[in-house]
């Protein structure tokens, strides 16, 4: 099997985590290029990073209103990528085991705009940043802390193996990522930690909202099916008439009775995640909360 085949099958398999791990390279390797060029040409590199990046200036943002998407595919260097990626490839796979991947990235982007809009409130509110003149933010930290925070408010007594540390809590996890950047915040890169600590906020806030019963992100979730759909809106047209024989055996009782025995399955599935880790679960299992996400 060539590297192609091996790419495709990649992405086919592990579905919108994987896109967006690949957007995000393939973004990191055009940048690397770009920066190469400017770098023998000796063209400024904020001639044109600076249309792609977030600003903390409320005046530069309204002339780019695109920076508040595009700054979450850009990274710093390797590392800054590296360490996005494993996050967001393994906090993507816990998600899609209670959400669809229509709103892992609603939390993702929707993660995004509130990081950025916490940043330049920041900068522009707190008398710590006065003096600084140039910065801007780049990332897909926000974003990535909304999916991690928000599957650990679903799941958290969720059992998540770790190299070295075995079985730990994703709550715990959850919580370490937040602690490290409150405890950062007066050392380096603050408006990055404050943007990360947004993104983490919209996850919890979107959990617990569904939780809840209702969904802040639909009306994003439904500009994701608008533009997969081709930019088509949904067809006004009405079906046609369909007769439907209608099993009069089956009573109200009957149905609620089949609702109650499809949560009490779910609750078994997920209080077994929680004593033993997503991997004790069988094929069928896993296949089962995938789908129920998917209806969601």
């Amino acid at each position: 099997m060539h590297w192609q085949d091996k790419l495709r099958y990649w992405l086919t398999t592990n579905g919108v985590v994987a896109k967006l791990i690949a957007v995000n390279v393939l973004v990191f390797i055009l940048i690397y290029l770009l920066k190469t060029l400017s770098f023998f040409m000796q063209w400024p590199e904020d001639s044109w990073l600076s249309w792609l990046v977030f600003p903390k200036e409320i005046s530069v943002y309204l002339s780019r209103p695109w920076t508040i998407i595009s700054y979450a595919f850009l990274h710093a260097d390797f590392w800054h990528l590296l360490s996005n990626m494993i996050i967001l490839y393994f906090s993507g796979q816990l998600f899609l085991t209670f959400y669809s991947e229509k709103r892992l990235l609603s939390y993702y982007f929707l993660g995004a705009i509130l990081g950025a809009l916490v940043y330049m409130l920041s900068f522009n509110f707190f008398p710590v940043f006065a003096s600084i003149e140039k910065s801007y933010l780049l990332g897909a930290s926000a974003g990535v802390m909304a999916i991690l925070i928000g599957v650990a408010t679903q799941a958290p007594n969720m059992q998540v193996r770790l190299f070295l540390l075995g079985n730990i809590k994703l709550w715990h996890i959850a919580v370490f990522f937040v602690a490290l950047d409150i405890l950062q915040l007066s050392m380096s890169n603050t408006g990055g930690r404050l943007a990360h600590l947004g993104g983490a906020f919209l996850g919890f806030l979107y959990t617990k909202q569904l939780q809840q019963g209702r969904n802040i992100g639909a009306w994003f979730e439904q500009l994701v099916t608008f533009i997969s759909s081709g930019f088509k809106f949904p067809s006004s047209k009405k079906a046609p008439f369909k007769k439907v024989y209608k099993n009069k055996a089956k009573t109200k009782k009957e149905v609620y009775e089949t609702a109650a025995q499809k949560q009490a399955r779910i609750d078994h599935i997920l209080d077994k995640i929680s004593k033993s880790g997503y991997d004790s679960l069988s094929k069928e299992e896993k296949d089962y909360l995938f789908d129920k996400g998917e209806n969601k």
